[in-house]
């Protein structure tokens, strides 16, 4: 049997070490993926720290693209060549209540890859079949692989928000999430405030009508003044920075929390009762959402900005994430 490599934890805070193993067998319902691309997602690192209850050795990595090459029994629908995505979705138990109601994302016991199983850092990886979204011919495997976790929740944030075509919609923070949100929001039709500490001529590069300077506190009423935002998407991971923005929210306006901090949103009662506005959190997305993220991406033009690097500079990768030297998105590749 042929052999894969894998970047691989042994302890938690510990380094990458590249392994060799066995290239696993898909089993009823499950799918073999030869991996060509995956994501490196700062919620990565929860895992290799062991924030989240994993086991060690470990093997992450939740954003991946590549082509089926096993397809198990019982795993209707896909064949062997079918270009797939899969991210922070995947698969999921089926007979909790928020499955049995049809509501997969919010599954008790959902299966993120690299925490439920062994996950993207690898030259295969094998998965449920309910987990992958397949890849638009337009879109390279590099710029499919963000879409299944930074894409998603911000494309599945937007379209379920209350904002409609030209309403103001302001994005809070123009990192590896921001990014693709600014484009999404444009190519949705709304009127596109960046907020942020990024120059203004990123801003526009990726769509922005308005910037908005975060660090000169006053953004509640630089929103105010071009009429406040229907929706606050906000994907900085800062509660502080979010915290500023409420006060220019419209009436019924919404702040859409993507961003993760564990540091609470100071909001009083008073910001919320009159005006209606509301403070909502919003997850990534099922294999079908990243499907149709990855679909109007093709459709649009939104495209990630990226830096790869290979499997053997897994570890670079992660430090120039952890650092925030990589401006938008850094992905590692395979030669696959």
């Amino acid at each position: 049997m042929s052999r894969i490599r894998s970047a691989q934890i042994d302890e938690p805070g510990g380094p990458f070490r590249l392994v060799e193993r066995e290239r696993p067998e898909p089993g009823p319902g499950q799918v073999r993926v030869t991996v060509e691309a995956c994501g490196v997602c700062r919620t990565d690192s929860a895992f290799v720290d062991g924030v989240f209850p994993v086991s060690f050795p470990l093997v992450t990595g939740h954003e991946i693209a590549g082509r089926i090459d096993a397809v198990g029994d019982g795993a209707d629908g896909w064949e062997v060549g079918d270009r797939v995505a899969v991210g922070w979705f995947g698969g999921h138990c089926g007979v909790c209540d928020p499955c049995r109601e049809g509501d997969f994302i919010h599954c008790a016991r959902l299966q993120v890859p690299g925490w439920a199983y062994p996950g993207g850092y690898s030259e295969a990886v094998v998965v449920p079949a309910t987990a992958p979204a397949r890849i638009p011919d337009a879109l390279t495997a590099v710029e499919a692989a963000p879409m299944g976790c930074a894409g998603v929740a911000v494309f599945n944030a937007l379209r379920r928000s209350s904002a409609r075509a030209g309403d103001l919609v302001a994005v809070l923070g123009l990192g590896g999430l921001g990014h693709l949100g600014v484009q999404f929001a444009r190519a949705m039709g709304f009127e596109v405030v960046a907020v942020t500490r990024a120059p203004e001529s990123a801003a526009a590069e990726l769509g922005a009508h308005h910037h908005v300077d975060a660090s000169r506190g006053d953004v509640a009423d630089r929103l105010l003044g071009l009429g406040g935002a229907r929706v606050v998407l906000a994907t900085a991971a800062s509660s502080d920075a979010m915290t500023a923005t409420i006060d220019g929210l419209r009436h019924d306006g919404q702040l859409v929390v993507v961003g993760a901090d564990p540091e609470p949103i100071r909001v009083s009662p008073f910001q919320l009762i009159s005006t209606s506005r509301t403070v909502h959190g919003h997850p990534s997305g099922t294999a079908r959402d990243v499907e149709e993220t990855l679909r109007f991406a093709a459709l649009s033009g939104v495209r990630p900005k990226t830096e790869t690097v290979g499997l053997d500079d897994v570890a670079d990768a992660y430090d120039r994430m952890l650092a925030g030297k990589a401006r938008y998105r850094m992905v590692l590749t395979t030669g696959r």
